[in-house]
């Protein structure tokens, strides 16, 4: 059975072009992947990856809210008593990531990131969580 991961957008950003494209790398992968739309909240996305029996959540962020809405997610995931990691990928200030990884989050990839940087990113991520 392969690994199942669940792609988001958190929050008002509505653009989808890089998160279908993360998609489809994750999914040629070899990755079963769950696309669940534009404009969830942090609370639809733990539900979704409680629900859906993920392995690893990816948060598509280009709006500038990923220091309010990622840790969220990570806390939503938690209060439901789920340890599945959450990867943030897009535009990311270099200083933000340290505070990312202090507040859960287990991979930050920032634009320019190859599908090759994505796909190892993801395979570190799920192996330090089995």
């Amino acid at each position: 059975m392969s690994q199942r991961i669940l792609v988001a957008k958190v929050g008002l950003d509505g653009h989808d072009r890089g998160v279908k494209i993360i998609a489809r790398i994750l999914r040629d992968a070899g990755y079963e992947v769950i696309y669940t739309g534009l404009f969830q909240t942090p609370q639809t996305v733990a539900s979704a990856a409680v629900d859906e029996d993920v392995d690893a959540v990816g948060l598509s962020m280009l709006s500038g809210a990923h220091l309010t809405l990622a840790p969220l997610v990570v806390e939503e995931l938690r209060s439901r008593g789920s340890d599945i990691p959450v990867i943030v990928g897009g535009i990311v200030p270099a200083l933000d990531i340290v505070e990312l990884t202090e507040a859960g989050i287990a991979a930050v990839l920032t634009p320019g990131s190859t599908a090759a940087e994505v796909v190892g990113a993801v395979r570190r991520v799920l192996a330090a969580s089995t």
